[in-house]
């Protein structure tokens, strides 16, 4: 007997939860379904914390993986907006596709999710208006954009308590989840979507385990950011539209919260955005912690890629964030996620599948850092499995240059964000570079399937995530 639902969403990340509970409100469905490789969120725990290193947990990493996410392992950062502002400034392209005041009102009502559900009442970033300004005039002199939006900062702990509660909402509300299951296929009949392929997670790499198929006339394809290469198969094997987009490849930076003590009290996060060097690429900060920690995060094929947490209780003396260049692709390249999927694999084989770590001032004097100046750097790393070594042996000419110049324009900004002891950590790649193709209702080119979330290159963070969520759910 065929199991049929009248939706199926691939991909447990903020985008299909918020699509999931924005279902139950409106009660239009009675079966919808949720598949994700991971496990339930309280069953997520990474063994970093004990073994000092990663383990390449199998048959997925908990990080990446698993109800709601990365995004419960985040900082859990949500960036709203203000209200004086007429664009969309972080985020993605929500708003392009409903417009900018309708995107507002969806921020709003995912915001007023997350306080339901127990996030902190209190907004970063809304006190301190001069002291902003002028910080923003220094960075206007060096070519540099400061965006300050309001930040409702859960803390990577309080993320995994609120996502909990969600989760076990749409259970009692009658959504189906299958955790640890992979989706290895589409069904797809004459350019119409009829279902998927599943299989447990433990069988991924077994190209020839029994597939089940689940049948739905609608499927949302939620993968987020991890789910970016599967995407392109898909893609690529059915013949859905979609587009050569970016590639964001750069570092986590790491420097002493007394440097940023200014940017973390006014804004808790500083968004700095400049075309500087030879090339005018973009470059641009991204996910800012402070007092935060550098860690890991394990993608397909063993790929390891740096991120970065803030807790809400447990503190350390440094701010890491993303330092990050926009590659775009022209004539005739087309493959931007195997360009990213190379630079990373070859910093992996550099620190013996670990990320690298090397101190500003080595690359300076163009030399590898060793274990022995890590050990009486001033800035002591927070990710103790990373390796001392040398990151431009892997990272590009193009997108060096541009990490570098970038750093000494803020350092004019914020003074000592260029010190010699400060720590870059590589690789640190987006992969949301392949944009699928939808329209107006975030239909793709075959009739049924949608798709929403990082993942198909819609949106970036936490937030915009969870407003396409909550607006494809309305769509359907």
């Amino acid at each position: 007997m065929q199991e049929k639902y009248d939706v199926i969403v691939v991909g447990m990340g903020p985008s299909s939860v918020f699509c999931a509970y924005e279902l139950v409100q409106l009660k239009k469905y009675k079966k919808v379904l949720l598949i994700d490789q991971g496990k339930r969120v309280e069953e997520r725990n990474c063994p970093i914390e004990k073994t000092k290193k990663c383990v390449h947990c199998k048959p997925m990493c908990n990080i990446t993986n698993g109800f709601s996410g990365a995004g419960a392992f985040s900082d859990g950062k949500l960036s709203l907006y203000n209200a004086e502002d007429d664009e969309i400034h972080v985020g993605g392209s929500v708003h392009k596709y409903i417009g900018v005041p309708e995107t507002k009102k969806l921020i709003d009502y995912a915001d007023e999710i997350y306080l339901k559900f127990g996030a902190d009442k209190h907004l970063e970033g809304t006190e301190y208006k001069e002291e902003i300004a002028k910080i923003n005039e220094r960075a206007h002199k060096e070519g540099i954009r400061l965006i300050n939006i309001p930040i409702r900062h859960l803390g990577t702990e309080k993320s995994h308590e609120v996502y909990q509660r969600m989760e076990e909402y749409l259970e009692q509300n009658g959504i189906e989840m299958r955790f640890q299951t992979t989706v290895a296929d589409l069904i797809i009949e004459n350019n119409t979507v009829k279902g998927v392929r599943v299989k447990e997670a433990k069988y991924v790499e077994d190209e020839n385990h029994e597939l089940t198929d689940l049948y739905a006339d609608k499927v949302v394809l939620a993968v987020g950011r991890k789910g970016a290469n599967w995407l392109v198969d898909m893609c690529n094997k059915h013949g859905i539209n979609s587009e050569t987009g970016i590639v964001d490849i750069g570092v986590r930076y790491e420097l002493p919260d007394e440097v940023m003590k200014d940017v973390n009290k006014y804004m808790y996060e500083a968004k700095f955005i400049g075309r500087v060097g030879p090339f005018r690429d973009k470059v641009r900060t991204f996910c800012q912690n402070p007092s935060g920690f550098v860690s890991a995060e394990v993608y397909d094929n063993n790929l390891t890629l740096v991120n970065g947490h803030s807790y809400k209780e447990i503190k350390s003396t440094n701010t890491n964030l993303a330092i990050l260049v926009s590659h775009h692709f022209t004539h005739p390249f087309k493959k931007p996620i195997e360009y990213g999927r190379n630079v990373a694999q070859n910093l992996n084989d550099l620190g013996a599948g670990n990320i690298v770590v090397q101190r500003l001032g080595d690359i300076y004097r163009g030399k590898r850092t060793w274990d022995y100046e890590l050990e009486r750097n001033s800035v002591v790393p927070t990710l103790k499995s990373a390796v001392a070594g040398d990151i431009t042996f892997a990272l590009g000419y193009r997108t060096m240059v541009s990490i570098l110049e970038f750093i000494r324009a803020v350092d004019k900004v914020v003074e000592g964000f260029g010190n010699p002891d400060n720590l870059l950590y590589a690789p640190e790649i987006k992969f949301y570079s392949n944009r699928v193709v939808i329209d107006k209702n975030f239909e793709t080119s075959v009739k049924g399937l949608y798709s929403i979330g990082d993942g198909g290159g819609m949106t970036r963070g936490l937030m915009m995530a969870s407003c396409s969520g909550v607006q494809m759910a309305r769509n359907l």
